[in-house]
């Protein structure tokens, strides 16, 4: 069998695939055809979010059969793992870890490519080593009184008290993870967490930077910030020192024009001691590894974040596998004892567990202040997030909740309820539009389809044309909500970013595209400068992510979909304040409650050290592998 001219493009191999494969076949032109068939499969994954392919794979017929469709049945059944091992290692392509080759195949049976090896190991001996280093409190009784003061106890609150906890937490390590749902009050945690950090580093004034994924999420994040410091029980110097300024990761690292690699690197640290990372379960593998090789060695890292969300649409499940999707680990005898010092109720905590105090570092709270346990939202998303499907449906079809509904997306009254959703919107001042466009947003599972983000956004623009005048021979209408879905470091636009058109006044009303920034104000752009952009009435979930809206309705494909899954409907789900939605089937919705996400990588049995027998001194040429000319220059 000659495998390697028969690869063809498929729903999961590509192009860029198949040419990665023929690549490596020509730098080893003696390989068989497993080799080229990994290469692909491994350049595949990588796209689909996956940080590697685990070999086991290769035995399951189904995931052949997805990956190579019609093709698998021109080929021979694989030999078994051990025999596809044994071919890898003997490639010239393929290394083991601490080499380097373009494919990297470990203990445990997972193949890399290169750069996401890497960028894993980064991270992973990052997690590891900050993990280990606790810094001792100098006078507890101090400390006790300043968490008393920040968290003070009221009636009915939960014991422990887990912002409480989280606070300490963050005086006494390092690096710090802190996740929980909706409403369990994270950023107004965070914030009191950096007065209490800002009071205990007196007098040295502490150079703090609130950061996150997206623009919607940095500004959500710096309202909280704002809001929240105002009550804060300090002095008016301390909550001077707290900014209220929040910037996206990729500004605050230092993009360079038309390169993946930032200002900011190992080579050339951020100036700061204090960096918090809001909705870090957006933020794949590449883009932390960058970041923390841009901390200094001093500076603590604080992530937030909900690790029961959709992962990042690029690949890795960072915030999922550092969190060990959510296991509550029993903390370290030696920490737990530092923690009680300070936190009284801290004894009742788990200890004595095993491991070197990755568990230390993270705290999940776990009661929500947005909605009460007996409230429809707070039922139905912990139904889903438990992969309860029966439940979630029986939830929202119980006239006794009406936070959340159920609609049959069969019935011909879909039409209506899209022709009719945003029937009611009107343009006039940008920030009026923006909260008016901000209560209310179709959410579709899928992009393609008749469900699909695609052909809704078509369907209400079609509603909505006889409201609006059109620009003549452009298209444009005032009230016209864009998303942006490339990006363009020039204009300082990136893929997320919601625009609408309207009038500018300064301007003799000429259409321009009103962006929101992270100072709240507007930028303003002619519509023919805009990059690739797509209508926004609908949106994917994943887009969604960082984002609150009061009313979220949520379609979901009348076919059972592999890529709709628990994840999915819980973080759209979550997105909601108010009210919920749900336009579905039910048997595909509960197959999809049913249905976990599942994203392969190594970096949770690395961050956890879970290593089966490999190398443990893994050296680089970091400068050879980014092949770097001078990053720190712009």
């Amino acid at each position: 069998m000659a495998l390697k001219p028969l690869l063809q493009p498929t729903s999961e191999i590509s192009h860029l695939d198949i040419h990665f494969s023929q690549l490596m076949s020509r730098l080893a032109p003696n390989d068989g055809t497993i080799v080229a068939l990994a290469a692909a499969l491994v350049s595949s994954r990588t796209r689909a979010g996956h940080i590697c392919l685990d070999l086991s794979d290769l035995q399951d017929d189904t995931f052949l059969r997805d990956a190579l469709g019609s093709m698998l049945d021109s080929f021979e059944p694989l030999p078994a793992n051990q025999d596809i091992r044994t071919q890898l290692q003997q490639s010239e392509v393929v290394g083991s870890p601490g080499e380097f080759k373009p494919l990297i195949l470990d203990a445990a049976d997972r193949l890399y490519l290169q750069r996401y090896w890497a960028y894993q190991d980064e991270l992973a001996s990052f997690i590891r080593e900050q993990a280990v280093k606790t810094t001792p409190v100098n006078d507890a009784a101090t400390v006790r009184d300043a968490l008393a003061r920040y968290f003070p106890d009221s009636a009915g609150e939960e014991r422990p008290n887990w912002q409480q906890i989280a606070a300490a937490t963050a005086l006494l390590k390092r690096v710090v993870i802190i996740s929980g749902g909706p409403g369990t009050g994270k950023t107004y945690t965070v914030a009191k967490i950096l007065a209490l950090l800002i009071e205990a580093a007196d007098p040295k004034e502490l150079r703090i930077a609130l950061a996150a994924p997206t623009g919607k999420a940095a500004v959500r994040l710096q309202e909280s910030i704002k809001q929240v410091k105002a009550s804060l029980a300090c002095s008016e110097a301390i909550r001077g020192q707290i900014p209220e300024q929040a910037k996206t990761l990729h500004r605050l690292l230092g993009t360079i024009r038309d390169s993946p690699y930032f200002r900011h690197n190992q080579n050339n640290k951020l100036e700061l001691d204090l960096l918090v990372v809001d909705e870090a379960s957006m933020v794949d593998l590449a883009l932390m590894s960058k970041l923390i090789q841009a901390l200094p060695g001093q500076a603590k890292l604080i992530l937030l974040g909900d690790h029961n969300q959709l992962s990042s649409v690029e690949a890795g499940s960072v915030l999922g596998d550092i969190c060990d999707s959510g296991t509550d680990h029993a903390r370290t005898t030696h920490f737990l004892r530092q923690l009680s010092e300070i936190v009284p109720d801290a004894t009742n905590l788990l200890s004595g567990g095993p491991g070197k105090g990755l568990q230390d570092c993270i705290v999940y709270l776990k009661k929500s202040y947005r909605f009460k346990s007996e409230q429809g939202i707070s039922k139905l998303s912990a139904a889903a997030n438990n992969g309860d499907g029966q439940e979630a449906l029986s939830y929202l079809q119980d006239p006794d909740l009406p936070e959340v509904e159920w609609h049959d997306a069969t019935t011909e009254k879909l039409a209506d309820r899209l022709a009719e959703a945003f029937s009611n919107y009107e343009f006039g001042e940008a920030g009026r539009c923006f909260r008016q466009f901000e209560r209310f947003r179709i959410l579709c599972a899928v992009r393609g389809g008749p469900d699909g983000v695609d052909r809704i956004n078509e369907q209400i623009e079609q509603a909505v044309k006889g409201k609006h005048k059109w620009q003549e021979d452009q298209g444009w209408y005032a009230g016209q909500p864009l998303l942006i879905t490339q990006n363009d470091y020039r204009l300082g636009l990136f893929n997320g970013d919601l625009g609408i058109v309207l009038p500018d006044e300064s301007n003799d009303g000429m259409l321009r595209v009103f962006f929101q920034t992270e100072e709240q104000d507007f930028r303003k752009i002619a519509p023919f400068r805009l990059p690739e952009y797509e209508a926004a009435y609908a949106m994917t979930v994943h887009k969604s992510q960082g984002s609150e809206f009061e009313h979220v309705l949520l379609l979901l494909p009348a076919q059972d979909s592999p890529v709709v899954t628990r994840e999915l409907i819980y973080t759209a789900l979550t997105r909601a304040a108010r009210k919920v939605e749900v336009w579905g089937v039910e048997d595909a919705f509960i197959q999809a409650v049913n249905r976990k996400i599942r994203r392969t990588s190594g970096l949770r049995d690395a961050v956890w050290q879970r290593r089966v027998d490999e190398p443990v001194s893994i050296q680089i040429d970091k400068q050879k592998f980014h092949r770097r000319k001078t990053d720190n220059k712009d």
